[in-house]
């Protein structure tokens, strides 16, 4: 999924200050701008739509851009870049491409300490003083615990405490600035939140005050929520860390309880699909970026393969990890430089598993292949034991996807595989659906824009139907959800959207399928509509009406937002837009001291519904392709804002 290399080039860097590279910015500017034009211009200045733009670059903390370079995304193209060279560009971006007045203040704010990132503390932070009380977790029909909300990974709120009445009352309560990771997850009166900055965050639902936060937890996976009795308080919280490590907390107190080794030793690998808890172990799906890495001439690409690692839920300790890829590893040719290139590689895990218990299967989908040896392994639907992590079934839906980044008449890095495949991998959880009479199908959304409905207890293909136009972008990108009756599938299309000459073609949207046959029940085509990108600067926006991530459903209702900031709900039968709010068109005054702060594009994870009320994110959630603010902004919509 090569769309991740935007939301990786925006992990913040513990201890790096706004304000230091700021006062850096004038005497650096020079140098800053000769590593810019030598090394980055091409891609961010060319219109690449998998690249921040230098306005949406101008957006973010000067730290966030070092990260990158560092440790993050960029790594592989900024060796030989000094950490002077790499402050330089990262204060000529941030200078010469200021931001709008309006976001000006979020980027003052977050310098004096709101939403900054913190070096390597121990334990969990003090408490917000507005937060007088951590009053004990309570457990309610209304929560929302995990990314797909239940086993299946439907996304279905049965008990939202909303309904199609409450709508036109629906008002933003309050919003808490944040660089943004993971989606939120809510149990009771409590929400749990990731952040690329290193912040995990407890918040109070009601006020947004901080029960607690962690402060050195990198991560864009959500947070699992259960009741257990290996917690002190009774509730436990684990989140997957990007550097591949999964920790453990009370979630009442922030108080870490394990964590783990380790789980791939790949320098490019990276969590961002979400851990799943499935009974005594949590099964942890693992991804990379070298895809990315492989622009670079130097790199011996490529060696990474997608798994799925189980773990002791008691203790963290690894049970079992099984590899995507079977075949065995091979040279394919060596560059002139001596290096290497080998495979096959890839099928990389980017989105969470989902369960089924009767079976005792896990299900993932797999991303796209790196070389050109072929392999089973990569674009592929697959089924595991949950107990041993064998195999069970596999069916990989598109053949010779051989893909990496960077590759056309100009490459130069000799990695790029021949023939180059479209780059169609899948980023969406696959969801278990039961149809009436009790027959069973496993429901996947591609990034080609199809969607294929499977037999789970063999892999059969039952039904496919393509959906959108497909790119790399998307098709299906983020997520796919259901009720019990249809399934739910967003088209981003990205792509295609980003080329005038595909733009006819492309179809972003939210539509309805029949989960017995593929059908589609209704197609609601993304409205055009007004925006406001803080990069943008007063000019007209690019308002991209792309719609990448899952949506949330509740009885009669599925609600979703777009990269134009729109967030909306639709009426479940019709597929009729019955509500809509631009977050883009105010900025807001946060509950974390920031002023001004502009929201933006929606993209990465989707909403959560809980007890009455609707968290979503503003401002692309760390995915940013566009409309990225550096800091986007958490949403807590309520009725009559109460």
């Amino acid at each position: 999924m090569s769309s991740l290399r935007t939301w990786l080039a925006g992990l913040a860097l513990a201890g790096v200050s706004a304000i230091a590279a700021t006062a850096q910015a004038q005497p650096a500017a020079s140098a800053g701008q000769q590593v810019y034009e030598t090394r980055c211009k091409a891609c961010h200045d060319g219109g690449n739509p998998r690249a921040p733009s230098r306005a949406d670059l101008g957006q973010r903390a000067p730290g966030d851009i070092v990260t990158a370079l560092t440790t993050g995304i960029m790594a592989p193209m900024a060796q030989g870049l000094s950490d002077a060279d790499k402050q330089a560009v990262a204060a000529y971006l941030t200078t010469a491409a200021a931001p709008a007045e309006g976001a000006a203040p979020a980027r003052a704010a977050r310098a004096s300490g709101a939403e900054m990132p913190q070096v390597a503390v121990k334990g969990p932070s003090v408490p917000d003083p507005k937060c007088a009380t951590n009053p004990p977790i309570s457990a309610t029909p209304g929560d929302w615990a995990s990314t797909g909300i239940d086993d299946r990974a439907s996304r279905f709120q049965k008990n939202p405490g909303l309904t199609a009445a409450d709508l036109p009352r629906l008002k933003v309560k309050w919003s808490f600035a944040m660089t943004g990771g993971g989606q939120p997850t809510v149990v009771g009166d409590w929400l749990f939140v990731t952040n690329r900055s290193g912040k995990f965050y407890a918040l109070d639902t009601h006020t947004g005050c901080v029960h607690w936060s962690v402060d050195d937890l990198v991560s864009r996976t959500t947070p699992m929520v259960i009741k257990s009795p290996i917690s002190p308080s009774g509730w436990l919280t684990v989140v997957g860390q990007n550097d591949r490590v999964v920790r453990a907390f009370d979630a009442q107190t922030g108080k870490e309880l394990w964590r783990s080794a380790r789980l791939e030793d790949h320098p490019i690998s990276v969590l961002t699909g979400s851990p799943v808890i499935a009974g005594d172990r949590l099964l942890v799906p693992i991804s990379s970026i070298e895809e990315a890495a492989a622009m670079s001439k130097t790199y011996s690409c490529c060696t990474f393969r997608g798994s799925l690692a189980a773990l002791d839920l008691k203790t963290g300790k690894l049970l079992w990890k099984t590899s995507m890829i079977p075949e065995p590893g091979k040279v394919i040719r060596e560059k002139d430089t001596g290096v290497k290139v080998q495979g096959p590689a890839g099928a990389a895990l980017w989105a969470a598993p989902s369960l089924d218990r009767k079976r005792g299967l896990v299900y993932v989908v797999t991303g796209d292949s790196y070389t050109d040896i072929d392999t089973i392994g990569p674009d592929a639907i697959v089924a595991l034991d949950i107990k041993t992590g064998a195999i069970k079934w596999r069916r990989q839906v598109t053949e010779k996807d051989n893909f990496v980044m960077g590759c056309g008449p100009a490459s130069t890095s000799g990695n790029c595989p021949t023939p180059l495949g479209p780059d169609y991998d899948f980023g969406a959880t696959p969801i278990l659906m039961t149809l009436k009479g009790g027959k069973q199908v496993l429901v996947a959304g591609q990034k080609s824009g199809i969607v294929y409905g499977l037999n789970p207890d063999t892999g059969a293909l039952l039904w496919k139907t393509t959906v959108g136009a497909g790119s790399a972008l998307g098709g299906v990108e983020w997520g796919i959800g259901a009720d019990d009756t249809k399934v739910y599938v967003p088209i981003s299309d990205l792509g295609r959207l980003f080329s005038p000459a595909e733009a006819a073609k492309a179809k972003p949207g939210l539509n309805a399928l029949d989960p017995a046959t593929g059908a589609i029940v209704w197609s609601t085509p993304a409205p055009s509509a007004p925006c406001v990108y803080a990069s943008d600067k007063g000019k007209p926006s690019r308002c991209i009406r792309s719609q990448s991530t899952p949506p949330a459903v509740i009885p009669g209702l599925v609600f979703q937002g777009a990269l134009d900031g729109w967030f909306r709900a639709y009426d479940a039968k019709t597929g009729k837009i019955v509500w809509e709010d631009s977050t883009t068109s105010r900025t807001y005054d946060t509950v974390n001291g920031v002023k001004g702060q502009p929201g933006g594009g929606m993209d990465g994870m989707g909403p959560t519904i809980a007890n009455g009320m609707i968290f979503v994110t503003s401002g692309n959630n760390g995915a940013a392709r566009v409309g990225s603010n550096g800091v986007n902004v958490l949403l807590a919509y309520s009725v009559d804002g109460k």
